[in-house]
């Protein structure tokens, strides 16, 4: 099972959070590969079992810009195999917190297999490290029952 990261981050929250979850996925042995948004090539979209989302909150909830690309990609490509996650931090004094997340969310809900989401109150805590750990596991179950099904 191929996995990629795709990320970005402004302030580092996110890239902090994307890196706790690197960890945990490596201490599950699996084939991991992480990639900045644009060190991204988005036709490989199709080469990957699962694919990890990571994206800060733009603005006034929408998506950053250098995320759109592939936001577009899912949406063209025929990906209804790749099993997806979504994370994001975002700063809760936002109406819309965490906005970028949940219009990723809807998009890969419709093509993709989407396994699970997550919101980070902008850099990760102690806390977040148990909800990590339940995030990974959970895309790794649905990813292990899709191959052997």
């Amino acid at each position: 099972m191929k996995i990629a990261i795709i990320y970005t981050s402004k302030t580092g929250n996110t890239e902090e959070l994307i890196y706790l979850m690197k960890e945990i996925f490596q201490l599950k042995k699996v084939e991991l590969f992480l990639f900045r948004i644009d060190q991204f090539h988005l036709l490989d979209l199709i080469k990957f079992d699962g694919i990890v989302v990571g994206t800060y909150t733009w603005g006034m909830g929408e998506i950053p810009p250098e995320m759109m690309d592939l936001y577009h990609s899912f949406e063209a490509m025929d990906v209804k195999r790749v099993v997806t996650g979504i994370v994001g931090t975002g700063d809760s004094g936002y109406p819309n917190f965490c906005g970028a997340v949940e219009q990723f969310k809807n998009m890969l809900f419709v093509h993709t297999n989407l396994a699970v989401t997550m919101k980070v109150e902008l850099t990760p805590q102690t806390n977040d490290v148990e909800r990590c750990e339940r995030f990974v596991n959970i895309f790794l179950e649905v990813l292990n029952y899709q191959n052997n099904h």
